[in-house]
């Protein structure tokens, strides 16, 4: 009965609309993660290179004895992470300006009276007409 239970539970969670949301947004994320790698590697580096006279990024590296420090391959991880944090940066400043503008919006224009309210509006102004 105790599987049950647990089982039941687990599967009302990972069901819940936030749990799927979240898994759709890694999947996204891991894609447009590997595009922006791709976009740093093989177009915005080439151009570094040439404006820097010809270095190759890439192959940048270190070696002490056996051991090879690739110290190209950490710029290339920094600006990946530089061109994702100012994307997302710019997703959630758009989203947060229209969400703002979205709620000035619902709080400009006044809510629509229902035909109750209006009735019993009428009926209180007539009662106080006659008084």
């Amino acid at each position: 009965m105790e599987k049950k239970k647990i089982g039941s539970e687990f599967k009302a969670f990972i069901m819940r609309g936030n749990i799927a949301d979240m898994a759709i947004g890694v999947v996204m994320g891991t894609a447009f993660g590997k595009i922006v790698s791709s976009v740093v590697s093989d177009l915005i580096m080439p151009v570094v290179g040439i404006i820097s006279g010809g270095i190759d990024f890439s192959q940048l590296k270190l070696t002490v004895g056996d051991t090879a420090v690739t110290y190209g391959a950490f710029i290339q991880n920094v600006i990946d992470f530089l061109i994702i944090a100012l994307c997302m940066f710019s997703v959630i400043k758009l989203m947060s300006r229209l969400s703002r503008k979205k709620k000035e919006q619902e709080e400009a224009a006044p809510p629509a009276k229902s035909e109750e309210a209006a009735l019993l509006e009428e009926i209180r102004d007539l009662l106080s007409d006659k008084k």
